[in-house]
């Protein structure tokens, strides 16, 4: 069935998420629940929730849906998923199960296209080992697509965003540059090859980062999504108590992201992330304005960014390059706690 989702949204993807500083506004009131069970809840700003069950067992959970970000409603529907099971991942859980959520505008796209979309959700799960078990749906437009996933972890083994300590190396999963590459295929400056590995990189799990994360013994981690890398290596940096340096001529980059953005196709999220880490970041003298804004470029379905011990830096790369992460890369450190939370060199 031939129908382009794009003609549906100006704004898709993780890029549609609530600005970052609003949305800490928003939750900073929210009353917490006194549970020594809980083992990770928003007070972070983390990838999921973590309840532990008991000596042997914590669930961890998360949700996340979007508008679409491609034309095709298969592709949609694998990106969505891939995303929403990342963050079981970053918190180094096995996703187990999981429900759709759907809104979508039944009497103005055809239905074909809804069962696109859920084969693709259904198509990715089941390759992450994940069994869709129910979902909800709503009749909205634009369509939206995600889903909420459970997943389990020892509860003496799981990563968060606060695990990051004084001299982590900080390597990167997967290239950076989607939100980027998508605002410039909406303005016909990419290439269909650009496009597609675009597309393809927001398609792979991070299942094996996960796995390779399980066997190092790494404790900090996030996942690169709406707020950009230097957002998530924000909230990693306050989480943690440190300061963490970014080296943005280290950033592995998909190819075109560079070129569309000295042209200024950089879209509105980067403006909106930039608002949000500029009193707690240090800009290095001479940092390229280009590389700062695709620090700042909302990503979707991006890749793992762990705090990784400098003994096992090199072994942790080898590892991700044999294992589908060929641009895998240290792209920083942590460093003692300074007045910045965030340094861009």
């Amino acid at each position: 069935m031939s129908f382009d989702l794009l003609t549906t949204v100006e704004t898709g993807g993780c890029s549609a998420k609530i600005p970052p500083r609003q949305l800490e506004e928003l939750l900073k009131d929210l009353h917490l629940p006194a549970d020594p069970r809980i083992l990770v809840d928003i007070s972070t700003h983390d990838d999921a929730g973590v309840y532990k069950i008991n000596d042997e067992t914590a669930l961890v959970l998360t949700t996340d849906f979007f508008p679409p970000l491609v034309s095709d409603g298969y592709d949609f529907g694998l990106i969505a998923a891939t995303n929403s099971i990342s963050d079981i991942y970053a918190m180094g859980a096995t996703p187990l199960v999981a429900l759709n959520i759907m809104m979508f505008p039944s009497s103005r796209i055809p239905m074909e296209v809804y069962r696109e979309i859920l084969r693709g959700g259904n198509d990715k799960a089941q390759e992450a080992g994940v069994s869709i078990i129910g979902g909800h749906t709503i009749d909205d437009y634009p369509p939206k697509y995600g889903l909420a996933v459970i997943g389990t972890v020892h509860p003496d083994r799981v990563i968060t965003n606060a695990g990051v300590r004084e001299g982590d190396e900080l390597v990167l999963t997967k290239p950076v540059g989607t939100g980027i590459i998508l605002a410039g295929h909406r303005l016909k400056m990419t290439t269909p090859g650009q496009l597609a590995a675009a597309v393809l990189t927001m398609k792979q799990l991070n299942n094996r980062g996960a796995e390779l994360m399980a066997r190092h013994s790494i404790r900090g981690a996030t996942d690169i999504t709406g707020f950009g890398l230097a957002g998530h290596a924000l909230k990693m940096a306050r989480a943690s108590g440190v300061t963490i340096e970014l080296y943005m001529k280290n950033v592995p980059l998909l190819d075109g992201t560079y070129s569309l953005a000295e042209q200024g196709c950089i879209p509105g999220a980067a403006f909106r992330n930039l608002d949000y880490t500029e009193g707690e970041t240090l800009l290095a003298d001479g940092l390229d304005y280009t590389l700062k804004m695709i620090a700042h470029d909302a990503q979707t379905s991006g890749g793992l960014l762990m705090a990784v011990a400098p003994e096992r830096s090199d072994k942790m790369l080898r590892d991700l390059h044999s294992s589908g992460h060929p641009e895998a890369a240290v792209i920083g450190k942590a460093v003692r706690r300074r007045e910045a939370s965030l340094i861009l060199a």
